[in-house]
């Protein structure tokens, strides 16, 4: 029996469907309901009552939770003891957009905790890095996530999610987006990428009048564009120090700002390497300490 399917019972519980489940696991609902009749057949007891349209979990299922709940965070903060004894090499793949703000504090982190481990960045566009995750080329990727979930062969853990916002030149003195689209040339983020791609779906959806024909895969670029009063676009801000280097006004898009989720993406295989755990871990942290300054 694989100690995933206590972390998937709980997952059921907390969601109250199979479904909810399956969501939060990035799993298919048949998959859920599998690791769920194996969990029974290991325990020799039905778990989950049957008989109605809805699966409703029996009070064998809450026990089981709470007994394995506390084990296993006692397992996982043993297995994330720090120890100089951790080695190895863990090649990260991060967007161009979220180097500046991810890789500093993560490899400091790693410095500090993990002096044998070595960490290898690398950059590109989210579904190049998604794909040298999936070939074994890279260990994990911090990516935009498709909208679809992502691949179910690979590992998506959330790790932020970014509004998009526009922005404009900072002399601009409309204050509507349409007047914005009126009065400017639209400069495109490219629409090979998940943000183009959310972008272009948002205009298209709210903007009757557009004009532009540039487009760019780079945010600075398009920022110190739009700076020099040559357009504006919608965007995800990564990094702060960008519009403090090209000034621009930044307007919020409301209720149907389109919003981008960034998550690290590993292969299920590694779910137990202690490398890539630790990896994760300062990915994450970094990105904690980033978005506690971006607050303040």
């Amino acid at each position: 029996m694989k100690i995933d399917a206590f972390l998937t019972l709980d997952a059921v519980l907390r969601g109250g469907t199979l479904a909810a489940a399956a969501t939060e696991m990035n799993l298919t609902p048949s998959a859920i309901s599998m690791q769920m009749k194996h969990l029974e057949a290991y325990l020799g007891q039905p778990l989950f009552d049957r008989s109605g349209l809805q699966v409703r979990p029996m009070n064998l299922a809450h026990e089981v939770a709470t007994v394995m709940r506390d084990a296993l965070q006692q397992l996982e903060s043993l297995r994330k003891r720090p120890t100089a004894t951790l080695e190895g090499t863990v090649r990260l793949g991060v967007i161009e957009s979220m180097q500046p703000v991810v890789l500093p504090g993560t490899m400091r982190s790693l410095q500090e905790r993990y002096p044998g481990l070595e960490l290898r960045p690398s950059r590109g566009r989210s579904a190049t890095l998604t794909a040298a995750v999936k070939a074994g080329e890279l260990d994990a990727a911090l990516v935009a996530q498709p909208e679809d979930g992502g691949s179910a062969r690979l590992r998506w853990l959330p790790m932020l999610r970014r509004e998009l916002v526009l922005v404009a030149p900072p002399t601009a003195s409309e204050t509507t987006v349409a007047a914005l689209f009126k009065q400017y040339d639209w400069i495109r983020y490219d629409r090979g990428t998940v943000t183009g791609t959310l972008a272009a779906r948002y205009v298209a959806a709210h903007v009757r009048e557009k004009r532009g024909h540039l487009e760019f895969d780079s945010a600075p670029a398009i920022v110190a564009m739009v700076s020099a009063g040559l357009g504006i676009s919608v965007v995800q801000i990564a990094d702060p120090g960008l519009v403090s280097m090209y000034p621009v006004r930044i307007v919020r898009l409301g209720r149907n700002a389109p919003v981008l989720q960034l998550s690290l993406v590993t292969r299920k295989a590694d779910d137990d390497s202690r490398p890539v755990a630790a990896v994760r871990d300062a990915v994450l942290s970094a990105l904690m300490s980033a978005e506690q300054r971006r607050s303040r």
